[in-house]
């Protein structure tokens, strides 16, 4: 029993060792939309780094899930080895995973005592006084890390968080740049350095980089890319690449993107707008549902105005069919919001269900910024109890801007006249 939990710490050690956790209580602060790209955020949100394959390994297999337990194996192993620097290192990890730094800070203080050139020791160190927001004793212990290990990835990535955060923008470049000759695909990496060359005013560079990182999926990347083109910062000023971007990072939850859509489409929706503003604002969105046909040369299209969400229902695609008839819709085109509107209904496939929640968002996102045909749709679906309960005052005030007689009409419908 007593060696089954020592080899199950040491596996565990063999499997983390070297990642660096971030603390569960540690949140980006969602700022406003800025004409720019963005600034890094603070050195304890800094992304983990990937594995092979851009992804970490798990903390345990699967089986063994349950932090508590795990914890409970690691403090028995600690307790059977206590000289064994790996084990305790282990432990400091199982710690920081739930939240106890202080405890952390001491396991992995003794795991250096005992092995005073562990260079992982020091990494462990580092990115645990980096949650404790101790930038000056954290960039210490990163570059002791360094010191023992130049090869440790990740410590340069970490030293260039803390050294952003103290405000040495050329080191912070420079470690950033190190790690990413040790490990040219850490696209976390060529992200934080992308963002620092920008304050650096090397804007050309900086650009060239985020878009790499965009392309890899980061969608804090994709959101800064898409205020590149949609300011012309870096690269030619660019509306509809904008749109393309920030929808790409909307969908993998980037809520700024989100705001930045909402903007643009109120901008293209208002009445007060000043009418060249607003004629930027609807070509943007026109030119972006033209270039999505561009993602699917398969969809068989006939004329330069069609929904390729339609196109593609109709050649039986259902899945694409439906990913591409949102981006339509979010981007104000009327035909796909139409079809939508009778899939909420109907359902197809197994790609939309009947009343799916999802296209109710939709139209709530877009009717908010004011999109007449999603106004129309949201009140009929509370007008009738489509999928929701009945509340015709709720479906009155979805109406609300609208011209009575419009109003009226709507109204009329839902009641049968």
């Amino acid at each position: 029993m007593n060696r089954r939990l020592l080899l199950a710490a040491l596996l565990c050690a063999s499997l983390i060792t070297g990642l660096p956790f971030h603390s569960p209580f540690a949140q980006a602060p969602e700022n406003e939309p800025a004409p720019m790209l963005e600034s890094p955020p603070p050195f304890s949100e800094t992304s983990p780094a990937p594995a092979e394959g851009n992804q970490p390994p798990e903390l345990l297999p699967p089986e063994q899930t349950d932090q508590v337990r795990v914890l409970g194996e690691l403090r028995s192993a600690a307790l059977l080895s206590p000289n064994n620097a790996d084990v305790r290192l282990t432990l400091a990890q199982g710690l920081y995973r739930i939240g106890d730094l202080d405890s952390a800070l001491d396991e992995c203080r003794v795991a250096i005592k005992l092995d005073s050139h562990n260079a992982k020791a020091y990494l462990q160190l580092g990115v645990i006084l980096m949650a404790k927001h101790d930038e000056q004793a954290a960039s210490i212990a990163l570059m002791d890390a360094i010191m023992l290990d130049p090869q440790l990835t990740l410590a340069h990535y970490s030293l260039g968080s803390v050294q952003y955060s103290l405000g040495h923008l050329p080191a912070a470049i420079q470690s950033y740049r190190k790690a990413l000759d040790l490990r040219p695909n850490f696209h976390d990496a060529r992200y934080r350095l992308a963002l620092v060359l920008k304050l650096a005013d090397q804007e050309r560079e900086a650009t060239l980089l985020m878009e790499d990182a965009a392309n890899s999926g980061i969608p804090q990347a994709q959101y800064s890319i898409g205020n590149a083109y949609r300011h012309g910062q870096g690269v030619e000023k660019n509306m509809a690449l904008a749109i393309r971007w920030w929808t790409k990072a909307m969908e993998s939850g980037q809520q700024r993107a989100a705001e930045s859509l909402s903007q643009l489409r109120r901008q293209a929706l208002s009445p007060d707008q000043p009418e060249p503003r607003r004629m930027d604002a609807i070509t943007a969105f026109r030119q972006y549902r033209r270039e999505l046909w561009s993602d699917y040369p398969d969809a068989g299209r006939h004329n330069s105005n069609e929904s390729v969400g339609i196109a593609l229902l109709k050649s039986g695609q259902f899945s694409n069919g439906s990913t591409a008839l949102f981006a339509e819709a979010l981007a104000l085109g009327e035909d796909a919001h139409d079809e939508l509107a009778r899939l909420y209904e109907t359902g197809i496939d197994t790609s939309l269900a009947r009343f799916d929640r999802r296209i109710l968002a939709c139209f709530a996102t877009t009717a908010a910024d004011g999109f007449i045909p999603a106004k129309k749709a949201l009140a009929r679906i509370y007008g009738r109890g489509l999928g929701v309960a009945q509340d015709l005052q709720k479906a009155e005030m979805v109406l609300k801007g609208l011209p009575k007689e419009e109003i009226n009409a709507v109204l009329d419908e839902i009641e049968g006249r």
